[in-house]
């Protein structure tokens, strides 16, 4: 398979999908003003082709964040897209839509992904898609998109959840996460007041949560919300870590990214030599695929702040760019599998 990235910063969808003929698969990544007429223009330009899209930035050894970028996949791909709606309240009423999409591609453990594009409610949401994953042994990667609007085959759909089913018909795919955070000396905490439904953090450990960041990291109210790019949470899910990033203050309590439940587990991160890290990713992919056909990322908002901030943004993209075909957007958390997470990179692998 191939994997084409086109893109224009003047969101002329005209010049983003200069040269690109019969694809199989095709992901939208554009701007909340043009989306809806990129979404029309796209299907009428590829009528039938599977497409999913979102509202975000993309990327390959270039930032685009304001224009239009299409990543497709085309030559030796079998594909299905489709939408699991109302995500807010009821996902799994439209589960049989996936079930049936695997069936459709034949789907295998071993040379199928599952990508997606999220309009909220994504702890739920992968949830209820892993439990149709699972038992195939399909991997998933996917993000969450700006103002709550995907598309799928050329319509577009708010509170629901786009999916492409992807099968490499040349060999392997494989699904990485990656993480720049380690643990902070040994802080674990214990949540509670928590809210579910707006992801707040009302105390730790008996505390104000508010008081607790402050009192370790010595912050104003104003420095916490940049803060967490250095010191995020840390979920402690079975032998792994799930990042939790902090959107906002709230009172004496911390509202967030993804949502904290009482007595969930928290422990405090702080940023490592994330230069390694991803020198680290970059080697182990080219030991375990030494034939790639293609990269399809995901990177966290936060992420993107801050290695901009850094001067590190385009040296990441060239550094991941020796990976031959790399492409990918932008989101507002990452999902690996079943999981949600914020501040980390997700990517699949084609071999």
């Amino acid at each position: 398979m191939r994997q084409f990235f086109g893109m224009s910063r003047n969101g002329n969808l005209a010049e983003a999908v200069r040269g690109l003929e019969k694809p199989q698969f095709i992901m939208l990544l554009s701007n909340n003003t043009q989306f809806e007429d990129h979404v029309r223009t796209l299907e009428k330009l590829y009528p039938a082709v599977p497409s999913i899209g979102c509202i975000g930035m993309s990327y390959d050894t270039r930032i685009n964040e304001n224009g239009v970028g299409v990543i497709a996949f085309l030559d030796g791909v079998t594909a299905a897209a489709n939408v699991l709606e109302q995500v807010s309240t009821m996902p799994v009423k439209y589960i049989r839509r996936l079930e049936q999409d695997l069936a459709k591609v034949n789907a295998s453990r071993h040379n199928t992904v599952c990508i997606d594009f999220c309009a909220g409610n994504d702890a739920c949401v992968l949830t209820t898609m892993y439990t149709v994953l699972k038992n195939r042994g399909i991997q998933l990667v996917g993000g969450t998109g700006d103002a709550g609007k995907v598309s799928a085959n050329g319509k577009i759909y708010e509170d629901a959840v786009a999916y492409g089913v992807v099968q490499n018909q040349g060999g392997r795919v494989k699904t990485y996460k990656e993480n720049i955070y380690h643990q902070l000396d040994n802080y674990r905490f214990i949540a509670s007041n928590t809210d579910r439904a707006k992801y707040i953090i009302g105390s730790l450990n008996g505390k104000p949560a508010k008081q607790v960041y402050q009192s370790i990291l010595k912050v104003t109210d104003q420095q916490i919300l940049t803060q967490t790019f250095q010191n995020p949470f840390g979920k402690i899910n079975g032998d792994d870590m799930c990042i939790v990033s902090i959107k906002e203050v709230n009172g004496n309590s911390l509202a967030c990214f993804r949502q904290v439940n009482d007595s969930d587990v928290l422990v405090l991160l702080e940023l490592g030599d994330y230069e390694a890290v991803v020198k680290n990713t970059i080697n182990t992919i080219c030991r375990e695929f030494p034939k790639r056909s293609a990269v399809f990322s995901v990177n966290c908002l936060f992420r993107y702040k801050l290695f901009s901030e850094r001067g590190y943004m385009q040296k990441y993209l060239q550094q991941m760019g020796t990976l031959g075909s790399h492409a990918g957007f932008v989101g507002y958390g990452e999902h690996h599998n079943n999981q949600f997470v914020n501040q980390s990179m997700t990517c699949v692998v084609f071999e």
